[in-house]
């Protein structure tokens, strides 16, 4: 089993912090289609993500988790919910979300979701936190966009003290006040692994080492290496502030398949609707054949190959990023169950050892 990367290790300018290699995936739960093409019902989509994080614990993934949303494409609520499920078929795999959406939901109410999850998965649990670049649960509970940054700064204040266990005596301006209030259920061996994720925004990245949160760079477009000075002010942030070290993570998107056709293949005709049909309200480029290899080529976001292209990837970026932990994001709209299946079992048989292997000949020859 992979020691949880939660565990802080001191670090100094001669001696670099070490921290575990960790190798996830994550989903949003994007609707799959049946072999003949049609969209499967968003009931049979959240049955299928069962039987993926299932099958990622058998084949020796790291970490399993799911993302927030609160659309058609993405049916995905209640990331907590399915993880439980999970949770009761594995045994090994760690579990959490890829983000919680924390500005609209209650951080009294997240922090008894994922103690829960913690308690029944025997202590596997952790959770990453945003602002949110989905939007769409701030109209579905109320919350007005124009305080989309108070509403982030003070929910993580509250989650911070949440985590320090004991009763709780918080004051704020997004809800009720609590005093002396005993926070249930408690975590039996200490706080569960907490994430700060990161889109691009250095603020973001003095609040995670802030708060001690451990920094999880979510590059899901363009050159990673535009990431790199962000794990540095990261490490430096928390040596000011008087915190040990922490780990940095990535989360990038990808398919693996047997061949590198084949996978580009299988991905880009989703890839290209779904980006086109979110770039209408995000601000996406509409993809082009052209901007397509270039985030597959080797200066790109996207990790899509076969299991030597994607693992060599992989291995190039987190040394250059500071890193010790990527997480996939795999599936697309359309995909086939069969397809991400696939992606998962080539993922952690074959992608999870060679990145280890090409690492550690790195790090052996150094």
């Amino acid at each position: 089993m992979t020691t949880a990367p939660s565990h802080t290790v001191q670090a100094s300018a001669d001696q670099p912090a070490k921290f575990p290699l960790v190798l996830g995936l994550d989903t949003f739960g994007d609707v799959t289609d049946d072999e003949a093409g049609r969209p499967l019902s968003h009931a049979q989509t959240i049955r299928d993500v069962v039987e993926q994080g299932v099958l990622a614990d058998q084949v020796g993934v790291d970490f399993f988790g799911i993302g927030e949303h609160h659309t058609d494409d993405f049916p995905m609520p209640a990331g907590d919910v399915v993880l439980g499920t999970i949770a009761g078929r594995t045994t090994r795999i760690r579990l959490g979300s890829a983000v919680t959406v924390l500005s609209s939901d209650d951080p009294v109410r997240v922090f008894q979701r994922y103690s829960t999850l913690n308690a029944v998965s025997g202590g596997r649990a952790e959770v990453i936190l945003g602002r949110g670049s989905s939007i769409d649960s701030f109209p579905l509970f109320g919350y007005d966009l124009a305080d989309y940054e108070d509403l982030f700064e003070e929910k993580v204040d509250l989650f911070a003290e949440l985590l320090k266990g004991g009763p709780v005596t918080w004051q704020g301006k997004t809800r009720a006040p609590l005093r002396g209030q005993d926070v249930v259920p408690h975590p039996e061996s200490g706080p569960f692994p907490v994430w700060i994720g990161v889109g691009g925004s250095p603020q973001s990245v003095i609040r995670a080492a802030r708060y001690g949160f451990s920094l999880m760079l979510a590059i899901i477009g363009g050159s990673p290496a535009r990431f790199a000075p962000f794990s540095q002010l990261f490490q430096q942030a928390l040596g000011r502030l008087g915190h040990a070290a922490l780990p940095v993570g990535v989360h990038s998107p990808g398919h693996v398949a047997a061949t590198d056709e084949q996978a580009r293949e299988e991905f880009w005709p989703h890839y290209r609707e779904v980006i086109s049909r979110l770039g209408k309200t995000r601000g996406f480029a509409v993809p082009t054949k052209d901007s397509f290899s270039s985030e597959v080529g080797p200066h790109g976001a996207l990790y899509i190959g076969s299991p030597e292209t994607v693992a060599r990837k992989i291995a190039a970026n987190l040394p250059m990023l500071g890193a010790t932990r990527f997480d996939l994001k795999y599936g697309m709209g359309g995909l086939s169950q069969r397809a991400l299946m696939t992606n998962i079992e080539l993922y952690g048989t074959q992608v999870i050892p060679r990145v280890r292997e090409l690492l550690a000949n790195a790090q052996a020859g150094a």
